[in-house]
């Protein structure tokens, strides 16, 4: 890394310092306390309390949730479910010893507990479960009897062969969506960091355009009373005269329209930030400059392995494929195993359970062949696969966009070393020419005004380069970060802690 410190920035800050600081005193701002804020500051605030970074919070939050809810749908799931009670009472169709069935009046009561633990099998898709229950059938209908049905143990699995495994799929995606959310966070902290960094700039050019045309105003003030005397003596012409009384009319405009464009880009300001109060606001530029080079090959690995598009193209290509393989698998040859072996007893003591034995299993095969469908299912594989094949072109273009749009981020950000200095150059010899030119003037040396009016506008113009340049290059900066998650300065990948923003 190269640090260079400019001698006109310093100087400059210097100077600009003192200039603001002569504004507010001037616009009466000295008795309250002031608030200066460097760039860091401002945007370490945004990231803090601006709206995008409380959304960019709020969707992060959605998305880890989301995740968590997955991973633990892959845990135990243990669920009690009661009856206490179940009452009936009214005529139902009964079926007598012989076979025959009437209508009888019945009068029941029914109570329940079931206890169920199952698990899923992400691997072979199949759910495997172990449930407990006990139950009790109370009969008024004749006289009161009851009857338990206890099942100590009941152990079953539910196994798909050839169908769609979702849960397979899933163990791919779905830590792919949350590694992306997590990509997706950072990328929009650091665009809160770039839209922070452009009303710190707006706020701080508008805050200097305002100290140039005071400064602007009191010259020309100044001017023109010099030139009234001069006229007097006639030592100078009356069109000069007037061209200096346009001037100070100018400027006293100028000063007004300064600071609506301030006390907009104020509001602004405060606006973005969710800064509620009143006190006055100066912001200090940056003094010094790291600039350094940024390796092109370094910068693209680090955007294809680090950011949120790298992730979404080989997300968008496995759900793609996820697709394609549902459509194969559904809606043709299919068969489920079910089993389940369990004990069962049934007593109308409720002590005597232990006294009896019997035994319940239960396995069952369904197969499901589709004999005739009318190429549904031919058409929505042929639509799977077409759609991978797009998915697979459309990723491919992308890409190339992709490392072409680092690669321009990347020149663009290395060129501003040399931006910064021709600003920083042009800044220091056009206040040079104005201050000669406006001397020169005040003592007779000068008479043609214009020369000054332009001396005067291309010093302010290159005032305003150089802020628009520090804007430039700080915009350049934190949009690399956002681009490749790494900080070029510090060499070292972006994170943070999920955690943090959960508690």
């Amino acid at each position: 890394m190269i640090k260079d410190f400019t001698t006109h920035s310093g100087n400059w800050f210097k100077m600009g310092l003192l200039i603001l600081l002569v504004t507010f005193c001037f616009d009466s701002f000295a008795q309250e306390e002031t608030n200066y804020f460097i760039l860091q500051d401002v945007i370490s605030l945004a990231q803090k309390q601006s709206p995008d970074a409380q959304i960019a919070k709020h969707r992060f939050r959605s998305s880890y949730w989301e995740y968590r809810s997955f991973k633990a749908g892959y845990l135990p799931s243990l669920v009690l479910n009661a009856e206490l009670p179940n009452f009936t009472h009214g005529i139902k169709a009964v079926t007598q010893s012989s076979g025959a069935d009437i209508y009888k009046e019945q009068q029941r009561s029914y109570y329940s507990a079931n206890l169920n633990l199952t698990q899923k099998v992400g691997l072979t898709g199949a759910n495997v479960f172990l449930q407990s229950g006990l139950s009790r059938l109370d009969d008024y209908t004749d006289s009161l009897t009851h009857q338990y049905l206890l099942t100590p143990i009941s152990i079953g699995f539910n196994q798909p062969i050839f169908g769609y495994n979702a849960y397979k799929w899933d163990n791919k995606i779905k830590p792919m969506r949350y590694e992306e959310a997590l990509r997706t966070y950072l990328e929009t902290n650091e665009q809160v960091a770039i839209t922070a960094g452009n009303h710190f700039f707006n706020l701080l050019l508008a805050q200097v355009e305002k100290s140039i045309a005071i400064k602007n105003q009191s010259n020309y003030d100044t001017l023109y009373n010099i030139a009234k005397g001069r006229y007097m003596l006639g030592k100078i012409a009356e069109n000069e005269l007037l061209q200096l009384e346009l001037n100070l009319l100018s400027a006293n405009a100028a000063v007004e329209n300064a600071d609506l464009e301030y006390q907009n880009m104020l509001f602004t300001f405060k606006s973005f930030m969710r800064i509620k109060s009143d006190q006055p606001i100066i912001l200090v530029p940056p003094a010094e400059t790291e600039y350094f080079t940024i390796n092109m090959d370094e910068a693209i690995q680090n955007a294809k392995t680090n950011t949120s598009s790298g992730i979404n193209f080989e997300r968008q290509i496995l759900e793609a494929e996820s697709q394609l393989n549902q459509a194969r698998l559904e809606g043709r040859f299919d068969a489920t195993i079910n089993a389940t072996f369990g004990l069962t007893r049934q007593s109308d003591i409720l002590g005597d359970f232990y006294t009896t034995r019997m035994d319940d299993e239960q396995v069952s095969l369904g197969i499901t062949i589709p004999i005739l469908d009318w190429g549904q299912a031919r058409g929505r594989i042929k639509m799977a696969e077409s759609n991978l094949d797009l998915v697979k072109t459309s990723i491919e273009q992308a890409r190339i966009d992709f490392e072409q749009n680092i690669f321009l981020k990347v020149m663009h950000f290395n060129m501003q070393k040399n931006q910064m200095r021709i600003a920083a150059k042009a800044d220091t010899v056009a206040q040079k020419r104005f201050d000669v030119t406006q001397k020169r003037y005040m003592i007779g040396k000068v008479n043609d005004v214009l020369e000054l009016n332009n001396a005067q506008i291309d010093n302010d113009n290159a005032k305003k380069g150089y802020y628009n340049s520090l804007k430039t290059y700080w915009t350049s900066f934190y949009d690399i970060r956002k681009s490749t998650l790494f900080d070029f300065a510090e060499k070292k990948k972006l994170d943070f802690n999920p955690e943090e923003l959960i508690d």
